[in-house]
């Protein structure tokens, strides 16, 4: 997978809020990353404002509501929909979370923990790799947090790798999400990336949090990016080539958006890439691939 994805470079999450920093910024972010139930069965003018988004930036969609946790396969539907988003967007890859948040026609609300055993993970690998055939480029699988750990077979890493084993999407691997679950859980993180396969890295996940006083952390994307987790970028980094960070802030947005720009920097340098190293290019050709490959 790996050989033929575009490096995308530094980016950002696209939100309103950020929208006129970002047309300011000029080379400051290198790529958006998107919500995808934003745009899925968005009027015309939402989805003429998303390709004006592509002319300035390459575009990733990041999902909440594939859950592909849930006991049903994903509805084909929002399937159909999803394809048609990337395929219009010209996107490398698409993403979406190892949860369920879906329980029949019943949205819970949250991204929920799955049970981790080896008979989950290769459900989990059945539906996602169903869905990366259907839209044609890419899904990229994103660990969560958890606030709740009941006693599983496996451990979080190990459930990730067994996934991984049985299909041939990539991992979107969340850097804060990890640093968090390892302080309430009390795990090792680098017992955690000697588990999973980090070759299959392909973008990481950047944020802020808080702390609660009895010292439970809380994946808020609310601050700057802490020095535990720059740290864990320049681990990976050295151990994976991985082809896009993305720096992700849904509030407490700072008044001068350098600061947001000079932690997306910061991305950039940290993974090794330097100034204007990113290519993006135009995605869609970059992938060589697109609904028209299925």
């Amino acid at each position: 997978m790996s050989a033929y994805l575009p490096h995308l470079g530094s980016g950002l999450g696209y939100r309103r809020e950020l929208a006129d920093g970002i047309a300011a910024s000029g080379t400051g972010v290198d790529w958006l990353e998107v919500i995808t139930e934003h745009y899925l069965f968005a009027p015309p003018d939402t989805r003429e404002a998303l390709r004006e988004l592509r002319r300035g930036h390459p575009l990733v969609p990041h999902g909440l509501e594939l859950s592909l946790g849930s006991p049903q396969p994903p509805d084909p539907g929002y399937v159909e929909a999803l394809a048609e988003l990337v395929e219009e967007i010209g996107a490398p890859w698409f993403s979406d979370h190892l949860c369920f948040t879906r329980a029949d026609a019943i949205s819970v609300g949250t991204l929920a923990p799955l049970p981790r055993s080896r008979a989950v993970a290769r459900d989990v690998a059945r539906r996602a790799q169903r869905v990366q055939d259907e839209v044609g480029v890419p899904l990229i699988l994103e660990n969560i947090t958890y606030h709740i750990d009941l006693p599983n077979p496996l451990t979080e890493a190990q459930f990730i790798a067994e996934v991984m084993e049985h299909c041939t999407c990539g991992l979107l691997l969340d850097l804060t999400n990890l640093d968090i679950n390892s302080r309430n859980h009390h795990y090792d993180v680098g017992e955690f990336l000697d588990t999973i396969p980090v070759e299959r890295v392909v973008q990481v996940h950047l944020a802020g949090g808080t702390q609660d006083p009895d010292g439970t952390a809380r994946d808020t994307h609310s601050a700057p990016v802490p020095e535990r987790v720059w740290g864990l970028l320049a681990e990976l980094s050295a151990r994976a080539d991985i082809k896009a960070t993305l720096l992700e802030r849904d509030q407490d947005f700072p008044e001068d958006f350098a600061e947001i720009t000079a932690e997306v920097g910061r991305a950039r340098d940290t993974a090794g890439w330097g100034c204007g190293s990113a290519l993006p290019g135009e995605p869609a050709a970059a992938s060589g691939r697109g609904r028209a490959a299925r």
